[in-house]
């Protein structure tokens, strides 16, 4: 099944530029309804009000870490299958764990391109 390119979709980071990455890594894939939100708190109500098809957030965030916010999201019955991808800079094995006994449906490495985002977006939703 197609992934439908008008889907909302939040990116989650507290670093402005990545985000701007994001939205532009995404946008050259054609997927432009993008949100933004700079910490997990906000990125929870946004999520609680809109039905997005899928989360991208960045692990290392303060106050709540993408990690936390993952785990509010499995946490939450009205969220808990929101397909979640988190970026982070660190390959650590420990993270790779702890994010996917939470329930993280893919995991990207800092620094990834379009051809990676696009890789993982198809394992999460299907070819687009």
């Amino acid at each position: 099944m197609a992934v439908d390119k008008s889907m909302p979709i939040l990116i989650v980071d507290d670093y402005k530029t990545m985000l701007r990455i994001i939205r532009n890594l995404l946008g050259q894939l054609e997927l432009n309804n993008v949100e933004e939100a700079t910490d997990g708190a906000s990125a929870l109500e946004k999520m609680r009000n809109t039905d997005f098809g899928l989360v991208i957030s960045d692990w290392n965030m303060e106050p709540m870490t993408g990690l936390q916010l993952l785990r509010e999201v499995r946490g939450d019955d009205k969220l808990k299958n929101t397909p979640f991808i988190m970026i982070t800079a660190e390959s650590k094995t420990e993270n790779v764990i702890a994010a996917k006994e939470a329930g993280v449906s893919n995991y990207i490495v800092k620094p990834f391109n379009a051809e990676t985002l696009r890789s993982k977006l198809v394992s999460v939703l299907g070819d687009f």
